[in-house]
């Protein structure tokens, strides 16, 4: 039985581009349906979300996630990931310095819990935290079938030190921006950000998707090249960074 985006609480984007917003921290998840191959941006902050995802995923897709593309590493976007163990995963050029390190899987578990995840499933996502097998040094084309390919592209860093976006090309073209770009509230600079280098990245997206692409945030709502143009100019003012 064919099910719409709509029936299932996601948003339509583009012919077989979409992404749902996850209750709790609001972080995106985008899927891009291909034939007989789906990629998913994003796998959510637990083994329960991602197992929802996955359902979800295989329903509108008409297949299992193929390819998963983790935008950084925050736990509200990758503790979901060994939800999908048949899935190639891909991450930032450098994304190993954090799945490799001990102390960086224990932060990631940490911040979970802080920001309110219930300890056992941060400790069973923490658990199974998945290495991205692949990681992406400038732009790989991902096919998906039937000629339709997705580009992932290093784009940071900025938000944090390991920052990839998603560009589904078409007539409208989507670029899934991790949280590069926020749309719900002040973008984030953690410990682990790059200020000094983030406006930069911004500049990159929008060269990455072009002024009448769709951009869509890690956090809110859809937005234009507009928006992010005047994000990058209050992330360059906010941190000082020179034009």
């Amino acid at each position: 039985m064919t099910v719409t985006w709509e029936e299932l609480g996601w948003e339509r984007l583009a012919d077989g581009v979409g992404r749902v917003r996850l209750p709790g921290w609001d972080c995106t998840i985008g899927l891009v349906a291909g034939a007989g191959a789906a990629l998913l941006v994003d796998a959510g902050s637990s083994l329960a979300e991602g197992a929802r995802l996955r359902a979800d995923t295989a329903r509108l897709a008409g297949t299992n996630v193929t390819l998963l593309a983790l935008t950084h590493p925050h736990f509200d976007h990758v503790l979901g990931a060994a939800a999908f163990p048949a899935a190639e995963v891909f991450a930032a050029a450098g994304s190993h310095a954090v799945y490799d390190d001990a102390r960086e899987r224990a932060e990631l578990r940490e911040d979970a819990v802080r920001h309110g995840l219930d300890p056992r499933e941060a400790d069973e996502a923490a658990a199974a935290l998945v290495r991205p097998g692949r990681e992406v040094a400038d732009v790989l084309a991902v096919p998906l079938g039937r000629g339709r390919e997705a580009l992932l592209a290093n784009a940071g860093p900025g938000h944090t030190a390991h920052d990839l976006a998603v560009l589904v090309p078409g007539e409208r073209p989507v670029v899934f921006c991790g949280d590069l770009v926020e749309e719900s509230g002040e973008p984030q600079a953690g410990p682990d950000a790059v200020p000094s280098r983030w406006p930069a990245a911004l500049d990159r997206l929008l060269e990455l998707g072009g002024p009448d692409a769709v951009y869509v945030p890690g956090h809110g709502a859809v937005v234009d090249a507009a928006f992010v143009r005047a994000q990058r100019d209050a992330l360059a003012r906010r941190f000082g960074v020179s034009p």
